[in-house]
Formats: structure tokens, sequence, C-alpha cells
């Protein structure tokens, strides 16, 4: 069947389908970053438990190089601006679901980017804070 001979009710069904084909990649991505976030904060988690576990082992003396009590506190950090990131990104991602769904049923859609961009700045933001993170442990 041409796509010209599909009546409109079947097209804009088959278009909403797109519409929320594409809702679920992003809840799926924002799914993806917040567990991402939630392991890096149990890592830090991890990083605090075990400096207290080696500065408690008395055979293990202390050094300037060992690792002191508080760390892990950047990668806490990211852990949680992870999974507020991924929070947001679903937030954002259903209100643009909706709001196409609209333009949908009015006929009249057009393409935005603002999701995209500000997924794409809070991408940087995070990467930014990943390389500082990595220069300043080495």
């Amino acid at each position: 069947m041409d796509q010209e001979q599909i009546s409109g009710p079947l097209r804009n069904r088959r278009v909403h389908m797109a519409n929320e084909r594409t809702f679920l990649a992003w809840i799926r991505t924002s799914i993806a970053i917040m567990a991402f976030g939630f392991v890096v904060e149990k890592f830090a988690l991890f990083i605090r438990e075990f400096s207290v576990y080696i500065m408690r082992d008395r055979s293990l003396q202390p050094s300037p190089d060992s690792v002191p009590a508080g760390a892990g506190g950047l990668s806490g950090l990211l852990g949680m601006m992870l999974v507020g990131l991924g929070a947001l990104m679903s937030l954002l991602a259903f209100i643009r679901y909706k709001r196409v769904e609209r333009q949908i049923d009015n006929d009249r859609f057009q393409p935005s980017v603002i999701l995209d961009l500000l997924l794409v700045m809070s991408i940087l933001a995070v990467a930014t804070l990943l390389v500082l993170y990595l220069i300043h442990r080495v």
C-alpha cells in the first residue's frame, strides 16, 4: 500500500507509535544514566569503607600516599549528578512526548532541539567532570 493511499487515522497511529518508541528510547537512556550514577556513588562508598578498613589495620602504617578517610567525595557527587541528570532527562522526555503528541494530532509537527541540546550539554559537563576527576587522580 502506497503512503498516499493510507488514511489519515492510520497514518497518525503510525506516527504516534513512532513518537512513543522515541519516548521509550529516551526513557531507557535516562534509566541507564541513573544506573551509572548509582554505580559511581556506590563505588565512592566502597572507596570510603576501604580507606577506613586500611586505616584501622594496625599492621599497615599510614603513609602520605594512603587514601584519606574522606576519599570518594568527588565520585559521590558525580554519581548524584548523574542520577539527577537521568531524572531530569526522563521528565524532559515526557514533556517532549506530550508536546509532539499534540502537534501530531493538530497536524502541525515542528521539531524541537531543546531536549537534544540539553542532553548534549549535560553529557559534555559530566564528561568534563570525569576528565578532571581522572586527571586529579593521576
